[in-house]
This record gives structure tokens, C-alpha cells and sequence, in this order.
């Protein structure tokens, strides 16, 4: 019998998150519920910046993953239902924690504004966090056997990252968070007062198609390495076929900080479901 999903752990990731949440459906069904509970667990640790204003308390947060993860039998550990299920997620899918523990690390930055110097920095960022995370989805899609394609998973979660990023932008923004590479704004003559002073002009909109074109550039090197990922890994990039719809009605926005049309959830399953039909899916 294939493990059913704790609640509270799919509820999150449905909320959050349902395109990811939605794919799910469509993987093998013994890999459900570990690859929620990865995603709940990235969904964690990305949160702790909308729910704490000092980034001390930030980092306390991030340093109970840490522990929860050297000591899994902790009773808040136990406790805690994305915990709990993660380590489930890493006794089926083999997951190194190591890797875990460097997910959990990477989230340090996004609790600081500190601006990031170049499109090089910011990719970094983003392999750190959104590609790692779906490498780490490959192992539990493959049930612990290395599936490869580690290619994939790093280019594709860059451009993944940056669809994430740009959608984001407005709240970014109104944090006081800047995660525009410093090198690209001044390249499109774009100033941190006109970000920060909103909507954004014509020069800020000139970077967000940029950044877009970027991110569509990174998911077609994906698909070009798509070969290299085992066919027991791939239900794990099934979420991507979001990504170039999102890029692109990002780049076609007037206003960088219009927000995002809503895709009906019938729709999104409509899209999931061709998705699944062919290879690459996104």
C-alpha cells in the first residue's frame, strides 16, 4: 500500500504552492507524499523571512532545521509534521543530508538585504536553493537511485528560480529586498531609488524582460540536457511545465509590479496532465 500524505503536509504545499502541489498527482504514487514533504520543507525554510523582522531570529529559525536534522529523534523534532515527513522523504529517497543541511544554509541570505553584485552571484543563489531542491526531487522520484541529469536540475532550476524571483518581485520590494543582479541595473540604467519608489518605469521593465529571456535561455539548456536524466527521475520536473508560461507573461507585463494573472486550478491541471504526456514536460 503506497503512503498517504499527512494533511498538514499536503495542505501546505497545496496552498503554498499548488502547481507543485498538483504535479505530485501525476508521479508514481509511493513518491507522493516524500516529494510534498521535500517541498513542505522548502516551503519552511523559504517563509522564515515573511515571519520574523530581525534576521538574528531568522537564523535561530533555520539553526532548529539544522538541529532537527542532526538529531531527527528530538521530540520536537517528532513533533513536527514537516519533520517528521522529511525524514521520511530522506529514508526513501536516500537524501544526503548533508544537502539538506546546505538547503537549509542557503536561506540565510534571503534573510539579509545585502544587494547581489552580478547575474553570476544571483544564478549561484539560485543553484544553491531552487535547483537543489530539484535534484533532491530527482532522488526521491528515483527512489534513491541516482537518476543523473544533475545538469537538468541545475538549469532548470535557475530558470525556475527566476520565474519564482520576478513574480515575487512586488514583495520583494516592499520588504526592502532588492534581488536584481547590480550589474544588470546599471546596465539598463536602473537606480535602487527606482526600484524601491515603484511601480517601475520603462528601464526596470527593459531588465525584467532581460532576466525572463534569461531564465527561458537556462530551461531550453535543460531540455537539451534532458537526456542525461534517467527516466526514474524525470516525474520531479514535471513542475517546470509552469515555467516558460510564467516567464513569459512576466516579460509581457506593462508593470513590473502588476500582479500576476490568476490561472484557474482546472487549467493548471489541464497543463500538468499534457505535460505528463510528453518528453522533456516543460
Amino acid at each position: 500500500m503506497s503512503p498517504v500524505p499527512d494533511d498538514t503536509v499536503a495542505s501546505l504545499v497545496r496552498d503554498a504552492d499548488f502547481g507543485r502541489y498538483a504535479a505530485t498527482l501525476f508521479a508514481p504514487a509511493p513518491a507522493r507524499p516524500h516529494l510534498l514533504a521535500l517541498y513542505a520543507f522548502e516551503i519552511e525554510l523559504a517563509r522564515v523571512r515573511d515571519i520574523v523582522s530581525d534576521p538574528m531570529v531568522g537564523e535561530i529559525r533555520l539553526q532548529w532545521w539544522r538541529d532537527a536534522l542532526a538529531d531527527p529523534e528530538r521530540a520536537d523534532a517528532v513533533a513536527h509534521p514537516v519533520a517528521k515527513a522529511l525524514e521520511g522523504a530522506i529514508a526513501y529517497g536516500r537524501l544526503p543530508r548533508e544537502a539538506l543541511l546546505a538547503l537549509t544554509d542557503a536561506w540565510i541570505d534571503d534573510l539579509y538585504d545585502d544587494p547581489i553584485a552580478s547575474l553570476e552571484d544571483l544564478e549561484a543563489r539560485l543553484g544553491a536553493t531552487s535547483a537543489a531542491t530539484l535534484r533532491l526531487a530527482t532522488l526521491v522520484a528515483a527512489r534513491g537511485e541516482d537518476p543523473g541529469g544533475s545538469d537538468v536540475a541545475g538549469l532548470a532550476g535557475v530558470a525556475d528560480g527566476l520565474a519564482r524571483l520576478l513574480r515575487l518581485l512586488p514583495k520583494h520590494v516592499a520588504r526592502g529586498q532588492i534581488l536584481l543582479p547590480v550589474d544588470l541595473m546599471a546596465k539598463h540604467d536602473v537606480s535602487r531609488d527606482e526600484v524601491v519608489s515603484g511601480p517601475g518605469g520603462p528601464a526596470l521593465a527593459r531588465l525584467v524582460v532581460a532576466l525572463a529571456g534569461h531564465g527561458r535561455k537556462r530551461l531550453a539548456e535543460a531540455r537539451t540536457a534532458y537526456t542525461a536524466l534517467a527516466p526514474s527521475g524525470r516525474a520531479a520536473t514535471l513542475p517546470l511545465c509552469f515555467v516558460d508560461r510564467d516567464l513569459d507573461r512576466i516579460a509581457r507585463k506593462a508593470a513590473p509590479f502588476a500582479p500576476p494573472p490568476e490561472e484557474p486550478r482546472w487549467r493548471m491541471l489541464l497543463r500538468l496532465w499534457n505535460a505528463s504526456r510528453r518528453e522533456p514536460p516543460f
